[in-house]
């Protein structure tokens, strides 16, 4: 099983920091591991809360660094909050 590239990750997720698409990449989580992942993202996002608990692992990590970025507003060139909420309901 080959890692994903960044033009994997950026191509699932948008434009995140370098930082964490190296995160996100050195999990080993595969393509589809990560649209599941960024699905959960989106799902607690609209819920305005945590789903149920993640089993420790790479997916698990995935969500929390996705779940940091997209709230610390580590997108990639946008420190704009509603920018960042813009992107949120996108993902």
């Amino acid at each position: 099983m080959a890692e994903l590239s960044l033009d994997e990750v950026v191509g699932v997720l948008g434009r995140l920091s370098d930082v964490i698409i190296a995160e996100i990449i050195a999990t080993g989580i595969t393509r589809d591991e990560l649209a599941a992942a960024r699905e959960r993202v989106v799902r607690d996002r609209k819920a305005h809360k945590p789903g149920p608990r993640l089993e420790p692992g790479p997916f698990a990590q995935v969500v929390e660094s996705v779940n940091a970025g997209v709230a610390g507003g580590f997108r990639a060139g946008s420190t704009n909050n509603s920018q960042i909420r813009s992107a949120v309901r996108v993902m």
